[in-house]
């Protein structure tokens, strides 16, 4: 990690542990305020503890033009994204996804939609999805797609959890660490009032309640994919479903909050002040809420499109853009939610050690 980028936040560490006007803002103060000395283990850490929500910056008296400077959470930001490309494997992957998301995430999309495409050419007498895709060409297909990414997360989260000194987890731990991100309490903001990702001092819940729908809706749609498969290779029940079955229950609401949740997030986006964040990869983060809000209108598509002669196009392009995000995961800020998951495990046991 780039040496510059954690001695900047290792003085202004110092000074907010000076000033503690923040105290009790988020979980980053109480881990901050613990401190006296910030070894690199404990900058990434306070870094991946951070959501970004900015009310500290508003609140801040010594922000420019003050001579102190202060801009702690673009400080953070940049140590963060900078720990997510140092922990990732292969790391190269992750500095050209964060600096060109955009267009690798449209060229992924676009790439693997025709490859789809070709793939229905082959004959096949299966039924639903299947007469143009064969189940067996999913599973060959997905399934290293899945386990590989997943496991480039693991290789990630077990650097992470070195450097930053994570030791025994307790259950008390890891439920208080899914509570804090169940309820996205830490994007609350510093009076509970929201985040300020719009205009001037105006704080909101809207990327609070965005990301919970993204979050929810993501959920939904795995326990949608995991009831699917069970249903296939347990009870002989293959696709296609119809609208009262559990996958689809549990696919189409998941589907309507992933598209709805990416949407708010994306202008939102537009409208924060960039120089708040990780201005060097702003584009990869664009990228990685263009491609949740790609692969669940895509979805949605397919299922209104059921019966229709629009089906093999829409399965192509839903299928490449599944496929790319499968991908990408462990190099976009989809990794922001383990990384941050982890740093709630790991504050959860410092708070139960005093």
């Amino acid at each position: 990690m780039q040496d510059d980028l954690i001695q900047e936040v290792r003085r202004q560490a110092e000074i907010c542990n000076a000033c503690r006007y923040c105290e009790g803002y988020c979980a980053v103060f109480p881990a901050l305020h613990a401190k006296r000395a910030f070894s690199d283990g404990d900058i990434t850490q306070l870094a991946n503890l951070c959501h970004n929500c900015r009310g500290c910056y508003y609140a801040c008296q010594y922000t420019a033009p003050h001579e102190f400077n202060l801009n702690l959470p673009q400080a953070l930001a940049n140590v963060r994204q900078a720990s997510w490309e140092d922990y990732a494997w292969p790391q190269p992957v992750a500095r050209i996804f964060h600096r060109n998301g955009l267009i690798l995430v449209a060229a992924m999309f676009l790439g693997f939609a025709l490859l789809f495409a070709t793939i229905q050419i082959l004959p096949r007498g299966d039924d639903g999805f299947y007469a143009y895709l064969s189940h067996g060409a999913m599973v060959a297909i997905f399934l290293p797609a899945f386990l590989g990414p997943l496991a480039c997360l693991v290789v990630g989260l077990c650097r992470y959890w070195a450097d930053v000194g994570g030791g025994t987890v307790t259950y008390s731990d890891v439920r208080g660490a899914f509570t804090a991100a169940a309820t996205m309490r830490n994007l609350s903001g510093g009076h509970g009032d929201g985040c300020n990702f719009e205009e001037a001092d105006q704080y909101t819940q809207s990327r609070r309640y965005a990301h919970q729908a993204v979050m929810y809706g993501f959920l939904l749609c795995l326990l949608s994919t995991t009831s699917g498969t069970i249903l296939h290779y347990f009870f002989d029940l293959p696709a296609p479903y119809d609208f009262w079955s559990l996958p689809k229950l549990l696919g189409v609401p998941g589907g309507v909050l992933m598209m709805l949740g990416s949407g708010v997030l994306a202008w939102l986006k537009l409208k924060a002040d960039r120089s708040l964040g990780s201005t060097a990869v702003w584009s990869g983060e664009m990228g990685f809420i263009f491609a949740l809000f790609f692969v669940a209108t895509t979805g949605l598509a397919l299922y209104m499109a059921t019966g229709t002669t629009a089906v093999p196009v829409l399965l192509a392009v839903h299928l490449g853009a599944v496929l790319s995000f499968f991908l990408i995961t462990p190099f976009s800020k989809m990794v922001h939610g383990f990384y941050r998951l982890a740093a709630l495990v790991h504050e959860e046991g410092r708070k139960r050690l005093i």
